[in-house]
């Protein structure tokens, strides 16, 4: 984020709109509007925005199978098949 072109105020963003789409386009990166001097909303790009959610998604699912890897080593885990047999008999 760059506070000097990515701050505005949203009465900016009323004025110019069809500018501040196309900044919002070109740079990627997520612009603040504020309120009378305050951060009030985040606008941005719908790609950097589904950019930004699949890196999160990445980086939970990378947390998950460390944490998994760490309690498979602290033998905290549980045999496959004895897994599988208990969902198989809480059917039962």
């Amino acid at each position: 984020m760059d506070i000097t072109k990515d701050i505005r105020p949203l009465t900016e963003f009323k004025r110019n709109t069809t500018e501040v789409m196309s900044h919002l386009k070109e740079t990627g990166r997520p612009s603040i509007l504020t309120v009378n001097g305050k951060p009030a909303l985040v606008v941005m790009d719908a790609q950097a925005w589904q950019d930004a959610q699949d890196e999160i998604e990445y980086a939970r699912t990378v947390a998950d199978i460390r944490k998994g890897l760490d309690q498979s080593r602290d033998g905290k885990g549980v045999e496959a098949g004895a897994f599988f047999e208990s969902l198989s008999s809480d059917r039962k």
